[in-house]
């Protein structure tokens, strides 16, 4: 392909940004991020740990990861690593905006099947309608396993035809969740038990519970004149969870020595469920999944209290979570200086009533790690009459104590069924985490 313009991407980036695509379309769900993640660490040569074991200091040593539901940690200990090590954090978060399926999903109506569902998180709803949805998570089954199940593209959720609706134009297409969000199956009586179970391997007699959502059938595509923009699925906030785990396994092929501050760092991926719904969870970052990881791997490497708390306190986490690009159609919603751009690397995500945890010192660390990966960086401030959102920054803060920083790549479009960012910005975000785990 012709460039057509000196900003067309590097082929590393375009590589870069495919293989994000290919991580988001095999992880509809949570529970299949996680799992996604875990299978590309195994092939790494990271190996499995279990909470419900007991671990010794060779398990705490090397390369590891811990699954809890539809969250994830894995880290790397340099040679050497003891009771003295910090840790270098990179968190991000698996889930999305979606509709999920509520226990008793089957629903009806002029001779249609349809699938109850409720909103999960703050989607823009307009953006799931005239497009085809899989259904994709986790059964629980009666004798106490669980197996995840993927479907293609099975439901749909008409638009009302601008002749039933001659205003909508004019005032907008105004949707009741409950009312207007239902997907069609098929023909009534079609059975949704039945086609989640047929997907999953199982019998429906076996299914006594269910965490499913309704995800955006379409592939993942990159698009525009030099192919310079990526569009798909849950880049909030895929993308920050397939920078985080290909930064750790670049970190954990290379040597590292001790650094002038003392012991080279424990790099430590985290990836928590149920931000987009507030992440007070067992496996949300309000809960105590990374703390118990990180105490247990300090125990086993001859640590007390007294000294985990030291390590604590000279560690820092970098929470990864995708922000708003400056949009071109609306350019007063945002702030009039700072002007976060697509394709002009990472941004450090700021703000003064602490939604994002970044201070000054959080800065320093993050422009430092961005200039030894040699990424452009930039800011993010919300305009005074736009609250922001927030992330498991503050969360992971609050719960530890560590200095953390909010970054991540630019949107347009978040919380939309498809959303789109720089085909450059995949790989800059991995390169400058990666620089961040390496201390």
């Amino acid at each position: 392909m012709t460039p057509f313009s000196a900003s067309a991407p590097s082929p590393r980036a375009r590589a870069a940004a495919l293989d994000l695509g290919a991580f988001v379309t095999a992880a509809p769900s949570s529970f299949h991020a996680a799992r996604e993640a875990a299978r590309r660490l195994e092939a790494a040569g990271f190996t499995e740990l279990h909470e419900t074991t007991s671990w010794g200091s060779a398990d705490a040593a090397g390369n590891r990861y811990v699954l809890r539901d539809g969250s994830i940690i894995a880290w790397s200990a340099p040679e050497g690593a003891d009771a003295a090590s910090p840790f270098r954090i990179v968190g991000s978060h698996t889930d999305s905006p979606a509709l999920k399926l509520k226990p008793n999903p089957q629903l009806g109506a002029e001779g249609l099947a349809q699938v109850g569902v409720e909103i999960y998180g703050g989607p823009l709803l307009n953006s799931w309608l005239d497009r085809e949805l899989r259904m994709a998570g986790r059964l629980a089954l009666t004798d106490g396993s669980s197996v995840l199940v993927d479907t293609p593209g099975l439901l749909r959720i008409p638009q009302l035809a601008v002749h039933l609706d001659r205003a909508v134009n004019k005032d907008g297409v105004q949707l009741d969740p409950q009312r207007h969000m239902q997907p069609i199956l098929g023909f009534a009586p079609s059975d949704v038990l039945e086609i989640l179970a047929h997907h999953a391997g199982v019998a429906r007699r076996d299914i006594v519970g269910l965490d499913v959502v309704t995800v955006d059938a379409q592939a993942t595509a990159l698009f525009g004149a030099d192919e310079e923009f990526l569009a798909s699925g849950r880049l909030d906030n895929l993308s920050s969870v397939h920078a985080e785990v290909e930064a750790l396994i670049t970190v954990a092929r290379g040597a590292r020595a001790e650094t002038p501050d003392g012991p080279a760092p424990i790099a430590v991926m985290v990836a928590n469920d149920h931000e987009e719904v507030g992440s007070a969870t067992r496996s949300g970052a309000a809960g105590p999944f990374l703390e118990d990881v990180l105490v247990r791997v300090h125990a086993a490497l001859g640590g007390d209290e007294s000294s985990r708390r030291q390590v604590l306190a000279s560690s820092m986490v970098l929470s990864a979570d995708a922000g708003h690009a400056a949009h071109p159609n609306y350019p007063e919603r945002h702030d009039p200086v700072t002007r976060p751009r697509l394709g002009e690397g990472p941004m450090l995500k700021i703000n003064a009533q602490q939604r994002y945890a970044t201070d000054a010192v959080g800065i320093a660390a993050f422009v430092a790690a961005c200039e030894r990966a040699g990424v452009p960086h930039q800011h993010f401030v919300s305009n005074n009459a736009m609250p922001c959102g927030s992330t498991i920054g503050p969360i992971t803060a609050t719960r530890l104590g560590m200095t953390t920083i909010d970054v991540g790549i630019t949107l347009l479009s978040m919380h939309s069924a498809r959303e789109m960012c720089a085909t450059a910005d995949p790989l800059m975000l991995q390169q400058a985490c990666a620089a961040f785990l390496r201390g």
